[in-house]
């Protein structure tokens, strides 16, 4: 890993100097400097290269962190992270602008686009009765070209009649559907489970068949009920859950 480009930390300059410390990491990964699962030299050898406190440096290292760019792991070191989408409390985007967001380039990949019949857990999800015509849409889904996951959408078809006439796979599903229908998602619930991959997934995600994966059900909904039924297979070492816990308020003869 080469620390030749890296120059000390400028206090004449009026960017603080964990803010410099962090552009100057983030270039050296965006230039592949700094390749994808290497390892960070030791803090104080960091120090010594930017010319900061340990302080300024912790500062500078946690926002990395904190953006996917970094993963800390106690006892070996600072390494840099492949790409990951990160979820977390947020709010309801589309994955082109969560991509976006994490200054990635969201791409697709169309693998399935047609009428299906709504099976029991379609029709359940988007409250229609079974065997009721959906729009179904299977894409692999790319971050900067990697694959992060495969997501199989369900719409039905009452709600966006003719709408494979008018979507365009390179486009978001979401702003087409708002454009043409007025369809806007007010509310999404989420869950998430760990699954193995099966053969075919795993081929197209690059991962051995067998390997550990997350499988997250989403169902979307606007004013007027839900409009789709989303379920992604997501490589788990390019996407991660991070969630904020908050106590809630103790009931005052809880106390003490």
């Amino acid at each position: 890993m080469s620390e030749a480009g890296f120059t000390q930390a400028d206090r004449r300059r009026r960017e603080p100097l964990w803010f410099q410390v962090e552009q100057a990491i983030r270039d050296a990964i965006a230039k592949g400097e700094w390749a994808m699962g290497t390892q960070l030299p030791a803090e104080d050898r960091l120090c010594a290269l930017f010319g900061v406190s340990r302080i300024t440096l912790r500062h500078a290292l946690r926002n990395l962190e904190e953006a996917g760019l970094l993963r800390r792991e106690h006892g070996r070191g600072t390494f840099v992270r492949s790409t990951m989408l990160v979820a977390g409390t947020r709010e309801l985007t589309s994955f082109t602008q969560e991509m976006g967001a994490r200054g990635l380039t969201a791409g697709s990949r169309l693998l399935e686009c047609g009428l299906a019949r709504a099976d029991a857990a379609a029709a359940a999800a988007l409250e229609i009765e079974e065997g009721e015509q959906v729009i179904r849409i299977r894409r692999l889904r790319l971050g900067d070209n990697a694959p992060i996951g495969i997501q199989t959408a369900q719409l039905a078809a009452s709600r966006a009649p003719d709408f494979l006439d008018l979507w365009t796979p390179q486009g978001s599903l979401y702003e087409a559907l708002h454009r043409h229908y007025g369809l806007t998602p007010v509310e999404a619930g989420e869950v998430y489970r760990v699954a193995a991959v099966n053969a075919a997934d795993a081929e197209l995600l690059g991962l051995t068949p067998g390997d550990p994966a997350f499988v997250v059900e989403r169902i979307t909904s606007d004013e007027r009920g839900p409009f789709e039924f989303t379920v992604s297979v997501m490589r788990g070492d390019r996407y991660e859950i991070r969630s904020t816990l908050r106590a809630g308020r103790v009931p005052a003869n809880d106390r003490g």
